[in-house]
């Protein structure tokens, strides 16, 4: 089957699906972000460069037509994705792609992924496909240049046992974090993964290094995403019946700092990986900070002594803390599904991780 003649119907319809996923999902996004992220979203359609001026007016009139469109669509359903004479439900990604690599001739074939994000917000995106690899049982998927896309196009996702990893999305969300950091040029820890690449003197070389080298720290992510998900059976069930509260957002950093201290975190320190780990620490939320301080006193610990220790010893010491708080979130939806938010919010209240709790913590582990 040669679907090379359908390619700009299946964009279409993708994009057409991403159109329907941000009209209904714009609105959980503050104003400064919302417009950041509309901006940016502007730049990849038009295919500007990072280093283009963009027009304020021209962004308007083209955010005013957004909108109108999203108000259009925003109660029609997602359509199928055809492929040759088959059609596939938008989030069938494993058949989708297992149809486009046994159709297409060529060089470059293409990716495709449909899933659910944060809050619940489904995500498409269909794109180049760089490299395709295994990896300890992992089938994982690298993107080049994106054909179709949402508002928020995350650089790194998995579902079961594949991963899929967005170069385009990746370089972009560097190019947010660099042009964030600039506004004050505040000397945190994404001054220092900055300062590991001459941004200065070659933006969009440096732009590519740290592109590439922050894909390989996407994939120890999700990995460690997978392993920690064989752990938390009914994790998604929980998810879904504490969408859009707090409790979904504690119970995100908590599987975060599971799979980070599982897998993430050991191999770049292993590894001795400086500039991934700047930019790792750069990229935590703050309820990631707010509920593990420890780590970020670890870090600080780093970049003062240059002695590593520090974040090595917390890392193996809470590994064990994140794996037991996930599953006891598990246990408490599992006692009451529809009143287990404030018991999640309490429990990761009680259990915030400072060095004086981890210290505690190990001390009654021993006698």
């Amino acid at each position: 089957m040669d679907i090379q003649s359908d390619i700009q119907a299946i964009i279409d319809t993708v994009q057409h699906n991403c159109h329907i996923s941000d009209a209904r999902h714009a609105g959980n996004y503050t104003l400064c972000v919302y417009l950041l992220k509309m901006r940016e979203f502007y730049r990849w359609e038009q295919k500007h460069r990072f280093s283009d001026k963009l027009s304020t007016d021209t962004i308007g009139n083209w955010l005013s037509e957004r909108e109108a469109l999203w108000e259009k669509i925003e109660e029609h359903d997602f359509r199928p994705i055809e492929l040759g004479r088959q059609q596939f439900d938008p989030f069938d990604a494993e058949a989708i792609n297992r149809t486009l690599e046994t159709a297409q001739p060529g060089d470059r074939p293409l990716v495709y992924s449909g899933g659910y994000g944060v809050k619940d917000k489904p995500h498409f995106f269909l794109a180049e496909l760089e490299q395709k690899k295994q990896l300890n049982g992992y089938s994982i998927y690298i993107s080049g240049r994106e054909f179709a896309r949402d508002l928020t196009s995350p650089p790194a996702m998995s579902q079961q046992q594949t991963i899929y990893i967005r170069r385009e999305s990746f370089r972009r969300m560097i190019w947010e974090r660099l042009e964030e950091w600039r506004w004050n040029k505040p000397a945190n820890a994404m001054a220092r993964a900055i300062a590991c690449y001459d941004f200065a003197g070659d933006l969009e070389g440096s732009l590519n290094r740290m592109t590439d080298k922050e894909l390989d720290a996407a994939v120890l992510h999700e990995i460690g995403e997978i392993q920690a998900g064989e752990t938390l059976p009914g994790w998604q069930a929980m998810m879904q019946d504490i969408s859009f509260t707090k409790a979904e957002i504690m119970a995100r950093a908590v599987r975060d700092h599971y799979a980070d201290t599982l897998h993430t975190l050991p191999v770049l320190l292993e590894k001795n990986e400086q500039a991934s780990m700047h930019f790792y620490f750069a990229n935590l939320t703050n309820m990631r900070k707010h509920i593990f301080p420890a780590l970020m006193q670890a870090y600080q610990q780093w970049c003062d002594s240059g002695d590593v220790k520090a974040i090595e010893k917390t890392v193996n010491d809470t590994l064990n803390h994140w794996r037991d708080m996930a599953q006891r979130m598990i246990e408490l939806h599992r006692q009451d599904k529809q009143q287990c938010a404030g018991a999640i919010e309490a429990l990761v209240d009680n259990n915030i991780l400072s060095k004086k709790q981890i210290k505690t913590d190990l001390s009654a582990n021993e006698r």
